[in-house]
């Protein structure tokens, strides 16, 4: 390789790297994510009402053998 090919595709490198970094500085910043309402439930009890939750695990037998899951059970309890 000669010498002028190797400063033209240096020169051709350099150009590249100046307009990569120039371009990033002119994008604006990243924008922030739109947000969606999700729905929801919304409970209102009466005052001095609470939830109570007793939770526990069942055995429940699979074909791939024995597997452990949750249980939970909630009440409202006055307080």
């Amino acid at each position: 390789m000669s010498a002028k090919s190797r400063a033209v595709i240096a020169c051709a490198a350099a150009l590249l790297v100046v307009g990569v970094e120039a371009r990033g500085a002119a994008q604006s910043p990243p924008a922030q994510p739109r947000r969606v309402a999700h729905p929801y439930i919304e409970i209102n009890p009466r005052p001095l009402l609470y939830r109570r939750c007793t939770a526990w695990y069942v055995l429940q037998n699979r074909p791939s053998g024995p597997v452990l899951f949750p249980q939970q059970h909630c009440w409202w309890v006055r307080g």
